[in-house]
C-alpha cells in the first residue's frame, strides 16, 4: 500500500469523526436555543399575569403600596432584560421575591383569599411556575450535556476549533414556593 493510501485510510475516519462531532455541537446548540425559547415563553407568561394580580390585590390591600410598587418595578426590570439566561437570573429572582411577598398578603386579607379572581390568577401563576420550572430543567439538562462535551476529550478539540463555548445554566427561584390554600373560605 502506498504512503498516500495509508494516510488516506488513517485520515478519513478522523475527518468523518470531526465532521460528526462538529455537527453534533451544532445540533446541541440549536437544542439549547430552542429550550431557552421555551423558558422565555414561560417567563413572558408570568410577566403577563402580574398586572392583573397586582390590580386584584390592590383592590383589597390598597395601603400595601410598597409591596405593590416593588412587584411592578421588578416586573418592569424583568421585562426589559434581553439575551440569555445569564442576563435574566438577577431580574427574575427579584421578581420572584416580590411575587412571594405579594402572595403572602393574601394571608392578611381574608376577603382577598376569598376572591374568585385572585384564586384564578393564583392558580394560573402556580401552573405557569410549574411550566417554567419544567422548561428550566429541560434547558439546564441540555446545557449540561453540551458543556460536558465542550469539556471532554476528544470532543473539546472540536469545540475549540469550532468556537463552541460553555453555556450558562438558568437558576431562578420559584415565585410560588408555599402557596396559601386556594380553596374558597367558608
Amino acid at each position: 500500500m502506498s504512503p498516500w493510501m495509508t494516510a488516506l485510510v488513517v485520515a478519513a475516519p478522523l475527518l468523518v469523526w470531526m465532521m460528526v462531532s462538529f455537527n453534533r455541537f451544532v445540533s446541541q446548540r440549536q437544542l439549547i436555543d430552542n429550550s431557552w425559547s421555551n423558558v422565555d415563553t414561560e417567563l413572558r407568561r408570568r410577566h403577563d399575569l402580574i398586572p392583573n394580580l397586582v390590580e386584584t390585590v390592590e383592590g383589597y390591600a390598597a395601603h400595601e403600596k410598597t409591596t405593590l410598587t416593588t412587584v411592578i418595578e421588578a416586573r418592569r426590570g424583568a421585562v426589559a432584560v434581553a439575551g440569555g439566561p445569564e442576563n435574566h437570573e438577577g431580574a427574575e429572582n427579584l421578581l420572584a421575591s416580590g411575587l412571594r411577598q405579594l402572595l403572602a398578603l393574601s394571608e392578611a386579607y381574608p376577603d382577598l383569599l376569598a376572591s374568585e379572581r385572585f384564586l384564578d390568577l393564583q392558580r394560573e401563576l402556580v401552573t405557569t411556575e410549574d411550566r417554567l420550572q419544567a422548561a428550566r430543567r429541560l434547558f439546564n439538562g441540555n446545557v449540561r450535556e453540551y458543556n460536558r462535551r465542550v469539556e471532554s476529550i476528544p470532543s473539546m478539540l472540536i469545540a475549540r476549533i469550532g468556537g463552541f463555548r460553555r453555556r450558562s445554566y438558568f437558576e431562578v427561584e420559584p415565585a410560588v414556593a408555599d402557596v396559601p390554600s386556594t380553596r374558597r373560605m367558608s
